[in-house]
């Protein structure tokens, strides 16, 4: 916020920002699971999970956790991590020594406060001494308040949230001061429009397995964001970007 006052200055001007997230996946008890489990591993640890709109709460229903997480936590131990211009490297490195201080400090506090389901270490030797490089990390049992699941982390980081009924879901979800992007899994109608129509995030995505709350196709989708993920509420891309860019005069001539 700081830097907004100080880019505004004296006089009032138009803007965009994008303002960081805290972006969740909702599954269902009726997802399709497979779905699901693509479109969490490439949103939550696609580049590292150094990306605005990338997934880092999972916020899963209790009769379907089990099933999730078990194969969620098989296909993220495959992940392989290393130089990411090799086609069969999924996540390379850390972007820096504060991003990685960052993530030694998550991975401290959800074993302290929670526990590490997989990931949770940063790797040495050979090509991994000459980067940031770290095993892309699921944590689970953290208390409802804590810190792990309410601040942009900007690491591959995911926390995971049980929940009973859909608007409790709902109300987990929206339960952050941002608003960029959200994502759900689930066959059922009904879902889709209440999730549509309650969720407090400027991008919303219903099953989708190529990046569960990510990668907005440009020229296609508007980016926007809510709440402090965003500047006006309006978006990159949409009607209104140009529009709010523009000043309205009202004109009177009297002969």
């Amino acid at each position: 916020m700081e830097s907004l006052k100080k880019f505004v200055g004296k006089e009032p001007r138009p803007f965009i920002a994008e303002m960081g997230g805290k972006n969740p996946v909702i599954v269902s008890d009726k997802a399709d699971l497979r779905k699901a489990i693509e479109g969490i591993y490439r949103a939550a640890f696609g580049y590292g999970g150094q990306k605005c709109s990338a997934a880092s709460r999972l916020i899963v229903h209790k009769k379907v956790k089990k099933a999730l997480l078990n194969s969620l936590i098989e296909v993220t131990k495959s992940l392989r991590v290393g130089d990411p211009t090799q086609k069969e490297v999924f996540m390379g490195p850390l972007i820096n020594k504060k991003a990685l201080e960052r993530y030694v400090k998550a991975c401290d506090d959800a074993k302290r406060d929670g526990k590490i389901l997989t990931g949770g270490k940063v790797l040495r030797g050979g090509i991994y001494d000459y980067g940031y490089y770290v095993l892309p990390t699921i944590a689970d049992d953290l208390p409802a308040d804590h810190r792990l699941l309410k601040e942009e982390l900007f690491i591959p980081f995911l926390a995971v949230i049980e929940y009973e009924d859909f608007e409790e879901a709902i109300r987990i979800a929206n339960d952050v001061e941002y608003g960029l992007t959200a994502g759900l899994f689930t066959e059922d109608p009904i879902e889709k429009s209440y999730f549509l129509e309650r969720i407090e995030a400027g991008v919303a995505y219903v099953n989708r397995t190529v990046g569960a709350t990510t990668g907005a196709v440009v020229g296609v989708q508007p980016f926007v964001g809510w709440k402090h993920s965003g500047s006006t509420g309006k978006g990159a891309g949409g009607h209104y970007y140009l529009l709010q860019f523009l000043r309205e005069q009202s004109q009177s001539l009297y002969d």
